[in-house]
């Protein structure tokens, strides 16, 4: 089921192919491990895709899509997770990383109250956030892509368990309880 909204909401694989602003990307978008919807293609989507929304520079999607490229798998799913990001959740989302950042690093988060989320107040802090904000990017992005790729994988086995156990039943019902 979820496999059939999948494949709905997403582009049809022949004009992502087409279409003129990949033509740089040639040959490797005819992989078609890029477009298939299995437990190993979408695990690794998923990886990819949560990883990459914790990148915090520009071109997200464009990084997204190298890696599916690159790990050979689901290239639709693994650049739509990068809008995880997006204006609601980055500030959250980096602060926590930055955060995390501070706390492996044993760097005190500044709490003076001085925040202001504009591109001066960002030049004049960027020197001293930088180190902690690029380490807890990674380590929250390889966190929530190691976890977003075994719970898929499981997800998806418990759901082909749970299809096999009702075929079963619907086949053998006298058998089964």
């Amino acid at each position: 089921m979820a496999k059939r909204i999948i494949q709905r909401l997403f582009p049809n694989h022949q004009a992502v192919k087409e279409h003129k602003a990949l033509r740089f990307l040639g040959r490797w978008l005819h992989d078609p491990s890029l477009w298939h919807l299995n437990r190993r293609s979408v695990a690794g989507a998923f990886a990819v895709g949560l990883f990459m929304a914790f990148v915090p520079f520009p071109a997200q999607m464009v990084g997204a899509a190298l890696l599916a490229i690159v790990f050979r798998v689901n290239l639709a799913i693994s650049v739509a997770l990068v809008w995880l990001t997006n204006p609601l959740t980055i500030p959250p989302m980096f602060y926590f990383a930055y955060l995390v950042g501070t706390w492996i690093l044993g760097s005190p988060a500044p709490h003076d109250g001085n925040f202001h989320l504009t591109a001066a107040w960002f030049q004049a802090e960027f020197s001293h956030i930088w180190r902690p904000l690029l380490l807890g990017s990674f380590v929250v992005g390889s966190t929530l892509a190691a976890s977003g790729y075994f719970a898929i994988r499981m997800l998806w086995r418990i759901h082909v368990v749970h299809r096999w156990r009702q075929r079963l039943r619907r086949q053998h019902p006298d058998n089964l309880s």
